[in-house]
């Protein structure tokens, strides 16, 4: 049954550098073009957080040399990411597509998203960006004052305020490209963040998380799914411990229990757990698949992966 789709692409769906995500988009492009051929009426959004760091190490780093370039803000380095990563992507799913004999047009659209100048989050800085580091660098780091913090356990990374996306900016546009039958990448990143100041909409310095945003897309897009991509198969309890489990399903409730007794890691898998609940909460008969990037036909089949419903 064609359904329509917002598929929210991890970052182990585009690689941690440039020659990596060359390689990478090509495999994401196979998965995308295979919900296409279903029939399946497809909105892609993907992350940026390794991409977003190492662009905006590279100007901070460039800030040092004779030629004294400006720092770019973070909403800059966002916008950045897009393009780079849609370029990539929109080009790999369109390679893929003419090779099946199939004509449909794949365009990546730069995307604002409106947070609140005072939410709170900017006063806790949290989502990680860039690579991991080792302790001493991240150390040197926080004597700078520049936010670090340990990543799921994983290893330092900084971090930046992520406040909570409360409007597409360009959901008309999306709404008119997908009217016309085009394939949108668009909210790369989570979206550009910005706060209005009357009609003037001002870049703000935070990144956004991508499934939060991707959640209040495919809510005001009315979709009819919310795929969250990600490195495991299915959502799990007492992750990491001989009592492990897979889950299946998820009902609201449950998920909001699970949540309550700290069962998913706040750097990892609690924001994807909270999107779902965000889309799946929003209308009956709206549910969220979370599982791997090579499962997500079998997802939507019921194979495998975790739903989320209302």
């Amino acid at each position: 049954m064609k359904q329509r789709i917002v598929l929210a692409l991890g970052g182990n769906a585009l690689g941690k550098g440039l020659a990596e995500q060359m390689k990478a988009v090509h495999t994401t492009a196979s998965v995308i073009v295979d919900l296409i051929e279903e029939g399946h009426e497809l909105v892609i959004t993907h992350g940026n957080g390794p991409q977003v760091g190492m662009i905006h190490q590279a100007f901070e780093a460039a800030a040092h040399t004779p030629a004294h370039s400006p720092v770019l803000p973070m909403s800059v380095c966002v916008a950045l990411s897009q393009g780079y990563i849609g370029y990539d992507l929109q080009n790999a799913i369109r390679e893929m597509l003419l090779k099946r004999g199939i004509h449909k047009c794949v365009t990546s659209l730069i995307t604002q998203v409106r947070v609140d100048a005072d939410d709170p989050a900017f006063l806790q800085p949290n989502k990680p960006i860039g690579s991991f580091l080792p302790q001493e660098k991240a150390e040197a780091l926080a004597a700078q004052g520049i936010a670090v913090k340990q990543d799921a356990g994983r290893g330092w990374r900084r971090v930046v305020a992520s406040p909570e996306p409360k409007e597409i900016v360009e959901i008309e546009a999306i709404r008119a490209l997908l009217a016309a039958g085009v394939v949108p990448v668009t909210i790369g990143g989570g979206g550009i963040p910005v706060v209005a100041e009357g009609e003037l909409l001002k870049g703000a310095s935070a990144v956004i998380d991508k499934d939060r945003a991707s959640a209040i897309l495919a809510r005001d897009l009315n979709a009819d799914m919310l795929i969250i991509l990600t490195a495991v198969e299915k959502v799990a309890i007492n992750f990491n411990t001989p009592q492990q489990r897979g889950l299946d399903h998820l009902t609201a409730a449950e998920a909001r229990r699970y949540i309550a007794q700290g069962q998913f890691a706040p750097g990892s898998m609690l924001p994807k757990v909270e999107a779902a609940l965000t889309f799946a909460a929003s209308r009956p008969g709206r549910k969220t698949l979370i599982t791997l990037l090579e499962r997500a036909k079998d997802g939507i089949a019921g194979v495998t992966g975790t739903i989320i419903s209302g």
